[in-house]
């Protein structure tokens, strides 16, 4: 097809796929490319005292927003400063002990002048991305990671395509190989991600579940009439049967009620529940119960402790994790 031609409706898949197939292609380039100035950057990341001061223009700049969003989720300070704007006040946000990230696939961008200049000025470290090696950012940065120059995916090759896909790339990179290098944990991740699905996916059994006076429990030797009145009262629809010492030896559903409907009252509760029931530690993920009640087709698990012998420390209601937010 010739340059400014429309393709046919059915060319768009194919136009579609073409785009991908180029990206992947500069991907595996920056794959092939990548060497000892990568590790070198990260080096200076993990050593940096203060914050990572990430700066880009243009798509570059909106490619180091999200490297900044993702360095600070996975434990390292980070903040996107625009090149325009420091040259207007926001230089003085740097300081001793920062160390700046720089994106430009030219290596060129008349904005970052005075951002250059400055860093240079307080030698403050810097690790600058570029497709020009020779390039005034490569050429003033501690560290230059210099890209593989493929062209973009685009007929005109001037829409930012491939150029991009590189810079995310390997601004992830660099933030998941700091991350791993400095023992960053899920728990970690946890804290810096409270809210929303994620948050719930990751809290822990422990901060959600129901403890106290409101667990279910009756002993092996209650009757069952005393057990019905535990069941009801605690709103759960189960009880567990727990030893003197606080050990689970089984639980009550309605099932089992069902199966004894036939004397159930002149019963004890060790005579009509099921023994080695399913349980969960106050330590384990959210999503991790959530999914274990699916497998096994329950709505309660009881929370141990497993380091005391399966004391019973909590219960947990699958609409506990619905309304957390876990799916």
């Amino acid at each position: 097809m010739k340059r400014g031609e429309i393709p046919a409706k059915g060319e768009y898949l194919g136009q579609g796929k073409a785009v991908i197939k180029s990206e992947i292609q500069a991907l595996s380039q920056l794959l092939e490319n990548l060497g000892d100035d990568f590790a070198q950057a990260v080096e200076i990341l993990a050593n940096t005292k203060g914050r990572i001061i990430v700066s880009g223009m243009g798509k570059s700049g909106h490619i180091a927003r999200k490297i900044a969003a993702t360095l600070s989720s996975t434990g390292k300070p980070a903040h996107f400063v625009h090149p325009a704007e420091a040259s207007h006040g926001d230089l003085g946000m740097l300081a001793q002990g920062d160390t700046v990230l720089i994106l430009s696939n030219s290596g060129e961008t008349p904005e970052l002048d005075h951002l250059i200049s400055y860093i240079k000025r307080f030698s403050i470290p810097t690790i600058g991305v570029a497709s020009e090696a020779e390039s005034t950012l490569i050429k003033n940065s501690t560290v230059g990671i210099v890209l593989p120059k493929t062209g973009e995916a685009c007929d005109t090759g001037v829409v930012p395509s491939n150029s991009t896909i590189m810079l995310l790339a390997l601004g992830d990179a660099l933030a998941i190989t700091l991350m791993k290098s400095t023992n960053f944990t899920v728990e970690s991740f946890r804290e810096f991600h409270p809210g929303g699905q994620l948050g719930a996916r990751l809290s822990k059994v422990g901060s959600i579940m129901h403890a106290g006076s409101d667990i279910p429990l009756v002993t092996q030797n209650t009757p069952m009439a005393e057990t019905l009145i535990i069941m009801t009262k605690k709103g759960f629809g189960v009880a567990g049967i727990v030893s003197a010492s606080g050990h689970l030896l089984g639980i009550i559903t309605d099932g089992d009620l069902r199966r004894h409907m036939e004397g159930l009252l002149n019963c004890r509760s060790d005579e009509v529940m099921t023994p080695n029931p399913i349980t969960i530690s106050p330590d384990s993920l959210a999503e991790e119960a959530l999914a274990l009640m699916n497998n096994k087709g329950v709505t309660c698990l009881f929370v141990v402790n497993p380091n005391k012998d399966s004391t019973v420390v909590g219960i947990l209601h699958i609409h506990d994790c619905l309304r957390l937010g876990v799916v």
